[in-house]
């Protein structure tokens, strides 16, 4: 399978792209500085240098032409609500648009727990900007007419993943999730159709990734 993932410098996605290639798949990473390019590269991947908060549908199309799948691992690191509309929904929205005039059928969106309306945060809370363009994103592409998947980890650590998920993880209950399970869970989900059009909201925990899918 030919995979983009937008975002290709985050610390998910470089764990994510040497899974991707050691399962036979070819991986191309997007990152915005050039200065980062030896060290996408060096997990296998090739590095496509282009700012999606610039590029417009088109552009995006063009970048994502005879690509099979998607995984947006992007996002504007916060602090600035203006760039993080900018980034985590709107140039999230036009890549997903991309994606389906490319005719890029796959989809997997790295979403977190708590991007819904029944979680929301007080409006004057920082993290208020970031929950709702993470909320706006996630609905357009369950919307959209690609083979999606939201994933929605729990808070980030950065401990190993065991390849298990607690599938019982809800949002606001303090599940934490290992950036590599999240980069594990994508591997799996990325070519398996039991997790086409599903929100999938897990944290660290005992099942495997298997099971948990199979029970879906």
């Amino acid at each position: 399978m030919r995979v983009t993932i937008i975002g290709g410098h985050g610390k998910i996605a470089l764990i994510l792209a040497p899974l991707l290639v050691e399962a036979g798949h070819e991986v191309t990473s997007v990152i915005r500085n050039p200065d980062h390019v030896a060290d996408v590269e060096a997990t296998g991947a090739t590095a496509l240098v282009s700012s999606v908060e610039d590029a417009d549908t088109n552009a995006l199309a063009d970048l994502l032409s005879g690509q099979d799948a998607v995984v947006w691992s992007a996002g504007a690191g916060g602090g600035d609500p203006e760039r993080t509309f900018a980034v985590d929904r709107d140039a999230a929205i036009r890549s997903m648009d991309a994606a389906q005039t490319a005719g890029v059928g796959r989809y997997v969106m790295v979403s977190f727990s708590g991007a819904n309306g029944d979680s929301l945060v007080p409006e004057d809370n920082p993290f208020r900007s970031y929950q709702d363009a993470k909320i706006a994103a996630d609905e357009h592409l369950r919307a959209s007419g690609l083979d999606w998947t939201v994933l929605g980890p729990g808070s980030l650590t950065l401990e190993p993943g065991r390849g298990a998920v607690n599938p019982h993880a809800r949002s606001g209950e303090g599940d934490t999730t290992s950036r590599e399970l999240v980069a594990q869970v994508t591997l799996a989900v990325l070519g398996d159709p039991r997790a086409h059009r599903k929100t999938l909201v897990f944290g660290d925990g005992d099942v495997a990734i298997d099971d948990w899918l199979a029970s879906l």
